[in-house]
């Protein structure tokens, strides 16, 4: 008997107008930690939306051979009852619920006509040790971090007795030490007898936990890299994932900051009376006409709040302090105001905020300035659909045309969209939260070129990130943000991720 446990054979998915996978071919051994790595709109996701029957056999072309056995699943309900357990970047638990609720959610134990309610908290305080997670399980989700919640996930996939263990994007918005401890997991399930394939953006991570890498592109099976055999490095699996060498990820750029300060914050201050805390306390920094200015630091230290608290402020939190905009005292009421005054946000979650996922790419670019399409209340087509074309070439967005929906999109290519969309308003400042989350490193190369480009043209940059090269990377200055406060500057050049970190974990 072969030692793989899953085998897919020559697997062909289309949606309309595109061919997402052609002729993929993909095995994984028992019992390892198989990585599956190319660019967004590789065919990742969709590949393994075949295995776990979110589409159904008869909605692809090719076979999947589990355990030695050509099986057909018709649902997600199929693929879980041999073994197979997904646990997608989106988590998908009940926050409201809680945590023992949420891990026997679908396969409750019952006595009699009700349900055990003991027998699942001590079901669940099992699996909750299997993967190292100290919490009480009556606690409700939604007062746990995004690290703890994503423990729950793969506990709440271990009920169900998983043999083949899939990662979308885990650790995509986790930080540094939940990264580390994902990983540590996924070892110790290794020598429990669990077999985990995991889609990874950050090669790093790949490279530390991978035993075997299959690297997809455009559709297509390009290789499978066996660690103990091959050599593996970042620039060979970059290559094998965009189809040519990319030296240096962050594109060189001459910085030429001008004297003239577009945006300044003195003692800003937030209280957030849901939280009944401040969330930002005594914020002083500012950006020059030109200038890439990073904000760094832990997440939940505090940088989005203060983003989104210039920008209109949507959370409503109670502000004091000011905030000079192009030489002007401002108070942004709605995020309306700040576009108006040529402040523009392109947030963190760009499928719950930044874009509307069932409208066209046209129609989310034209999104945040109809005004300048519409007359009278009604919108040019000819205009409108100029531009989407005109920002779908000048971004290299890949797509067969403007009329498809966003959803369909890659991460890579909806992130260019959510820019697209700022850039039509025309800002003087743009705030880019978590500019590559989520993103291949060829998109992420695109997304640097056109940072690039744009301060190039005077445009100015505040790039929050949590990914600490990209910080070094891209920032002409770098703030530290710990606690809600500014805990120190550096300048991009001698910056080093020991003196950000020292400056994130200081207060």
């Amino acid at each position: 008997m072969s030692d793989n446990i899953l085998e897919m054979r020559h697997i062909v998915k289309t949606f309309p107008g595109v061919r997402a996978l052609s002729d993929v071919n993909f095995a994984v051994r028992r019992g390892e930690i198989h990585c599956l790595v190319g660019e967004n709109g590789a065919g990742k996701s969709t590949l393994m939306k075949v295995l776990s029957g979110v589409y159904p056999h008869n909605d692809f072309e090719g076979e999947i051979i589990l355990n030695g056995k050509s099986v057909a699943f018709g649902s997600i309900h199929d693929s879980e009852k041999a073994g197979i357990g997904i646990i997608y970047q989106e988590l998908a638990l009940v926050p409201e619920m809680t945590i023992y609720e949420n891990i026997m959610l679908g396969h409750e134990i019952r006595r009699g006509i009700g349900i055990d309610i003991q027998e699942m908290i001590q079901k669940a305080e099992e699996l909750l040790k299997r993967v190292r997670l100290s919490v009480n399980p009556s606690m409700k989700v939604k007062d746990l971090g995004i690290g703890k919640q994503q423990l729950v996930e793969i506990a709440k996939a271990l009920s169900r007795n998983v043999s083949l263990l899939i990662l979308d994007e885990p650790t995509a918005a986790l930080n540094e030490d939940d990264c580390d401890n994902l990983l540590e997991i996924l070892r110790i399930l290794k020598t429990q007898g669990v077999t985990s394939i995991m889609i990874s953006h950050k090669l790093k991570e790949v490279l530390t936990i991978a035993e075997t890498i299959t690297v997809l592109r455009d559709g297509q099976t390009i290789c499978t890299l066996d660690r103990e055999k091959d050599k593996v490095d970042e620039q060979i699996l970059i290559k094998h994932m965009v189809g040519r060498s990319i030296e240096n990820i962050y594109p060189p750029r001459v910085s030429k900051p001008g004297e003239s300060v577009v945006l300044e914050v003195k003692n800003w201050n937030a209280y957030d009376p849901n939280l009944g805390r401040k969330v930002l306390n005594n914020v002083n920094f500012k950006v020059h006409k030109g200038e890439v200015v990073g904000l760094s630091g832990l997440v939940g230290s505090g940088r989005t709040e203060l983003a989104r608290s210039m920008f209109g402020n949507p959370d409503g939190y109670s502000i004091t302090g000011e905030l000079i905009f192009k030489g002007r005292k401002q108070r942004f009421a709605h995020p309306s105001g700040a576009i108006r005054a040529g402040l523009a946000y392109a947030t963190e979650d760009r499928k719950k905020n930044g874009l509307v996922l069932i409208k066209s790419i046209q129609e989310n670019i034209s999104l945040a300035n109809l005004q300048s399409v519409s007359k009278n209340g009604i919108i040019n087509e000819e205009l409108d659909k100029q531009t989407a074309l005109n920002f779908v070439t000048s971004l290299s967005i890949k797509t067969p045309d403007i009329n498809q929906l966003c959803m369909n999109l890659s991460g890579g290519n909806q992130q260019k969209v959510s820019v697209a969309k700022w850039l039509f308003v025309g800002p003087d400042l743009l705030i880019f939260d978590e500019p590559t989350r989520g993103i291949d490193v060829g998109a992420k190369y695109e997304i640097y070129t056109i940072i690039n480009d744009l301060v190039a043209k005077g445009m100015s940059i505040l790039m929050i990130s949590s990914e600490l090269p990209e910080i070094l990377g891209m920032s002409d200055r770098i703030y530290v943000v710990a606690n809600g406060t500014i805990a120190g500057e550096l300048d991009g050049k001698s910056a080093t991720q020991e003196a950000v970190m020292r400056l994130a974990t200081q207060y």
